[in-house]
Order: C-alpha cells, then sequence, then structure tokens
C-alpha cells in the first residue's frame, strides 16, 4: 500500500526564487508563498535556510505578485466553472445580437 502521492512535478526556477526572496522580504507566510507557485512550503523553508538558491539576488517589489492569502483551489474551480457559465451567456447573446442586426 503506498502512503505517498506522486510528485507533482513542480520545480522552482531561478526566477521563482528571486520572487520567493523579494514576498519573503515583503513579510508574506511562508505557506502563502508556497500556495502561489503550488509547492510543498518545505521548499520555500529552503530558499529561507539558503540550502537552495542562495545565489539568486531578490527581486524588486514591482516584479512581486500580490500578497496573499491566495484563492483555496476549491475557490478556484467554482471561479472557473462560473466564468464557463458566463462565457456560454455571452456567447448566446452574441448570436441574438447578431441575428437580429442588419
Amino acid at each position: 500500500m503506498r502512503y505517498r502521492a506522486e510528485p507533482s512535478g513542480i520545480t522552482l526556477r531561478d526566477e521563482d526564487a528571486a520572487l520567493i526572496k523579494g514576498m519573503l522580504l515583503r513579510g508574506d507566510r511562508q505557506h502563502d508563498i508556497a500556495a502561489w507557485f503550488g509547492v510543498n512550503g518545505g521548499r520555500v523553508a529552503e530558499i529561507v535556510t539558503g540550502q537552495r538558491f542562495s545565489e539568486v539576488p531578490t527581486a524588486s517589489s514591482d516584479e512581486l505578485p500580490p500578497p496573499g492569502p491566495y484563492p483555496r483551489g476549491r475557490d478556484a474551480v467554482a471561479a472557473i466553472h462560473a466564468l464557463s457559465v458566463a462565457k456560454k451567456a455571452l456567447v448566446a447573446a452574441e448570436e441574438i445580437i447578431r441575428r437580429h442586426t442588419p
């Protein structure tokens, strides 16, 4: 019986590490940073301690994503569903307008 999930395949790059350092400097929580990048919090901790990407410079504040917390996965899925419904309604409305416009 397996007790561990398959690896996600997500790896952090130098550019990500620079952003992570900037987010940490800004005061973001490690948990929120990990959520933004879709990685385990341990990967952020490795950057905090200098185990990984110690040579990468910190990104400037104007390059950073908005501060967390970020939407939960289920909230993102609900938003995608709502956008899909809205898109279908817009397409239907556009078809009606095109049919009735000379």
